[in-house]
């Protein structure tokens, strides 16, 4: 009985098989592909369990002024008031999920060294946060510190954090929803800006 069973399973899985590789591969009436929906699903969990990590860590007035000294740097996007705000935000909750988007917008704002510094400490230790967005901390610090690298002549480093990002963050978006991985520069593109010098 038990082997006639295993036997129907097996024959079921075979015959749905190329539905569910079809399946993976469909695109519904959005232009959303069923893989891109997996992987909107991935980072929906990934932003749950970074969030659920904080309500452990943090109390809810602590998750509160968090949430306060993070929505300084988005409404005065640059200013020194969001430079101190994030500061700190990441002196006072070095935990925090969104510690580690304030460690990525610090080196968005930040130049030079202190540029590095910042997209540096988001990779080594936020790389698991998440922005509401969906957007990957890791995946877009890598993608900022590769441009910040081949703005400075650094091409080797810059190569190997995008091919970071293609090998383990195919799947990481920026805020628009749109694949990192189209944000990144092409051999063409190279090839044509080293034409344009």
């Amino acid at each position: 009985m038990k082997k006639s069973l295993i036997v129907l399973a097996m024959l079921l899985v075979f015959a749905i098989q190329p539905r569910l590789s079809f399946a993976a591969n469909s695109v519904d009436d959005r232009g959303i592909t069923a893989t891109n929906a997996i992987n909107t699903v991935d980072r929906k969990e990934g932003i749950r369990k970074r969030t659920e990590e904080d309500r452990t860590n943090y109390s809810a007035e602590q998750l509160r002024e968090i949430e306060n000294l993070y929505q300084v740097a988005n409404k005065l996007w640059k200013t020194p008031e969001a430079k101190t705000s994030l500061k700190v935000l990441i002196e006072k909750y070095p935990k925090s999920n969104r510690t580690g988007c304030a460690v990525q917008y610090m080196g968005q704002m930040s130049t030079g060294e202190e540029k590095e510094k910042y997209l540096k400490l988001a990779i080594k230790d936020f790389g698991d946060c998440y922005y509401g967005s969906g957007v990957q901390v890791g995946a877009y610090a890598r993608l900022y510190l590769g441009y910040y690298y081949r703005e400075k002549g650094m091409e080797k480093e810059a190569k190997a954090l995008f091919e970071e990002i293609r090998k383990d963050y195919p799947d990481a978006v920026n805020h628009r929803g749109k694949p990192l991985v189209d944000d990144l520069p092409t051999r063409n593109q190279r090839f044509l800006e080293r034409l344009k010098m």
